[in-house]
């Protein structure tokens, strides 16, 4: 059976806050098991996140970057 671990002990292990583990989850981006009012996620699915850039998602740059060439949305 694969380990199972709260929001907490895969932020402790991505080294990020909580918060961002359970906005990884609502984007998607890492799998988790709802159980009552807690999300599991599998220590296997941490392989998914990790290799992603520090930070917040740039979307910002990427439409100022398109106005300032005339791209329109």
């Amino acid at each position: 059976m694969d380990e199972l671990l709260t929001t907490q002990q895969a932020a402790e292990k991505l080294g990020v806050s909580a918060g961002r583990v359970r906005q990884m989850v609502a984007d998607g981006a890492l799998p988790a098991t709802r159980m009552g009012r807690d999300n599991f996620i599998r220590a296997v699915d941490l392989k998914l996140v990790e290799g992603r850039k520090p930070g917040r998602p740039r979307k910002v740059e990427v439409a100022r970057t398109a106005r300032k060439k005339g791209v329109q949305k």
